[in-house]
């Protein structure tokens, strides 16, 4: 009895574990088979979408961006995209609706006919100017290549520029001023054809600026407030600039006479605070278009070249914080345009004709902190014979020399000018 009951008991417990194994190869059949189907069922979504939005690239699904209805605005996506992830603050929600592939519709892009397909859309320009975004710009970057303009004025973007950026061949203004971004001067702007506009101003490019920069045909160079450093190349050449301002670098050296190379454009030259030594050139005063010249806030020495008489167009001239010494000639004080003049914290002695009455002429003028005899705000006698007895014969030195034996105390960086839109009023210079 109790051996037919144990071998009833096994048999019943191996029947019920045959069943439950059954029962899991059933249920396993089963899921494998919806999964498949489910995967089935997708793709034929996928391809079925995909067919369905050809010919509407303004508003494809993402699945469909890389159809050949419009390849330059999938490539745009794909850098707006990666460019989208690499920014890390946005205060402004400026990309919050950089979603999908309409990119048409982001937030401060911009799309245009296609100059060499006017059929075709593309995206020719980012204008994302004062928005504060934090970030930096991806690789990617180069596949903008319809890009004609690119505006990130005043943000905190950082880093390098990449060098995919070579690719955008149709790129005409670039302005990335007020930014975080670093290293050398960015070379890969040189490798851009067509560029017009540069403006790298308040960054932290540093490093020499490469002679190739003043060959290309750019009409406004905008590198002030950096921190460059060497000298200005000597080979100033070949440059369309009308506008071009070095302000608050470290430089040094002089400023060099193929700065006449520049004669047939030039309007606007800001060399403030450049640790520039040395004598002004002659050859600044063939610079027959300048409408403002300010090399304040320098180590300069010597006279004031007598060919400034031939500025005519000349509006706002500031020579002031140096160590330059002699007359203040009135053929300067004649120029028909000129609206300020601040010679001050100089050493000059004598100032000539008209020069001594600016006043009669509605010229606005600051004279102090010079050697004029009996006249207020002067430097002492001490301070003035301590430059005085040593004057420097800029015929007779070269360029550093003069430069070299003057020193003069560090001065703090100060605000380049803004560049003249319209002719100035008779009143002091405007700094921002």
């Amino acid at each position: 009895m109790s051996s037919f009951s144990l071998s009833s008991i096994a048999c019943h417990v191996f029947s019920l574990l045959l069943t439950f194994l059954l029962v899991l190869s059933c249920l396993f059949s089963n899921f494998s088979l919806a999964v498949a189907a489910k995967r089935s069922s997708s793709h034929v979504y996928v391809s079925h979408h995909r067919h369905s939005h050809r010919g509407h690239h303004n508003h494809p699904h993402p699945a469909a961006a890389s159809d050949d209805s419009n390849p330059r605005l999938y490539q745009a996506f794909l850098a707006l995209q990666a460019w989208k992830h690499v920014i890390y603050s946005d205060p402004y929600n400026i990309t919050t609706n950089w979603v999908g592939p309409s990119v048409c519709d982001y937030m401060g892009v911009y799309c245009s006919p296609a100059l060499d397909d006017p059929k075709i859309r593309v995206v020719s320009g980012i204008d994302l100017n004062h928005r504060d975004i934090a970030g930096f710009l991806p690789e990617e970057f180069g596949l903008l290549s319809d890009l004609a303009l690119i505006h990130l004025n005043s943000n905190r973007f950082c880093g390098i520029l990449p060098q995919s950026m070579a690719n955008l061949t149709l790129l005409f203004e670039l302005d990335l001023s007020n930014n975080r971004f670093v290293g050398p001067f960015p070379t890969v702007v040189l490798s851009l054809p067509t560029l017009s506009y540069l403006d790298l101003r308040y960054n932290e490019f540093e490093g020499p600026l490469p002679p190739e920069l003043f060959s290309k045909k750019l009409d406004a160079i905008f590198v002030n407030n950096n921190r460059l450093t060497s000298v200005i190349p000597a080979t100033l050449g070949g440059s369309s600039a009308s506008v071009v301002v070095f302000a608050n670098n470290n430089f040094g050296g002089c400023l060099p006479p193929s700065i006449v190379n520049f004669a047939n454009t030039l309007e606007e030259l800001l060399l403030i605070n450049t640790s520039l030594s040395g004598c002004l050139p002659q050859e600044v005063g063939f610079l027959y278009k300048l409408r403002v010249l300010d090399v304040s806030y320098n180590k300069l020495v010597g006279p004031i070249p007598y060919s400034l008489a031939g500025l005519s167009h000349l509006e706002q001239l500031n020579l002031a914080h140096n160590k330059l010494t002699g007359i203040v000639p009135a053929g300067v004080c004649c120029l028909p345009n000129l609206a300020n003049f601040t010679f001050s914290y100089n050493y000059f002695c004598e100032e000539e004709g008209t020069c001594q009455n600016l006043t009669s002429k509605g010229i606005a003028f600051d004279e102090s902190h010079n050697c004029f005899p009996e006249k207020p705000y002067q430097r002492t006698q001490k301070e003035c014979n301590a430059i005085l007895e040593h004057p420097v014969d800029c015929f007779e030195y070269p360029c550093d020399s003069g430069g070299a034996s003057a020193s003069a105390p560090s001065i703090a960086a100060v605000p380049a000018a803004t560049p003249l839109s319209s002719p100035p009023s008779a009143a002091a210079p405007t700094y921002t």
